[in-house]
């Protein structure tokens, strides 16, 4: 079945962290392998209902929540991401760093929007999943967050000092 989704979509999207052969059947199937209707991966994301939205009346918020969409593609991606944050991938990292602040639903839908995003570039693309660019963007949110502890306690009259190498605990 994967090598008959390769040939279809062009793409192994069973590749991605938390995406499996049912995933992609069921995304196939939903939105088809062109994208051509979806000017964007915002647009895209939209349409599944994993984006926030907004209702604004006279500069005031009245709601930020996503739409309730019936969308079997949308379940399949926010299935894809829950499995995803339990992996120990670039997409789990940030299903967990997520889940800490506004709470595991959030997490679960920004994770599948994400992913959306990875799909909607992969198919349009053509091109198969670079590891490397999730690689360097863990590497640039973890000197955020090691620049935000260094100015924590540079303000609380601390300085930090990295541990060698051989003292780091895993």
């Amino acid at each position: 079945m994967r090598t008959h989704l390769h040939r279809i979509l062009g793409v192994d999207l069973t590749g991605l962290p938390g995406l499996s052969t049912i995933n992609v059947h069921t995304l196939f199937s939903e939105v088809g392998g062109n994208l051509s209707k979806f000017p964007s991966s915002k647009q895209f994301a939209s349409w599944l209902g994993l984006c926030p939205d907004q209702r604004i009346s006279g500069g005031k918020v009245l709601s930020a929540h996503t739409r309730s969409v019936k969308s079997r593609s949308a379940y399949a991606l926010r299935m894809a991401a829950y499995s995803a944050g339990k992996s120990h991938s670039h997409l789990g990292d940030y299903f967990r760093r997520m889940r800490t602040r506004p709470g595991a639903p959030k997490a679960i839908t920004a994770s599948a929007h994400k992913l959306a995003r990875i799909i909607f570039h992969l198919l349009k693309s053509g091109q198969p999943c670079d590891v490397s660019s999730f690689a360097r963007n863990e590497t640039a949110c973890q000197k955020r967050r090691e620049d935000s502890l260094r100015k924590h306690a540079r303000d609380l009259g601390f300085a930090l000092i990295p541990l060698p190498a051989s003292d780091v605990v895993s």
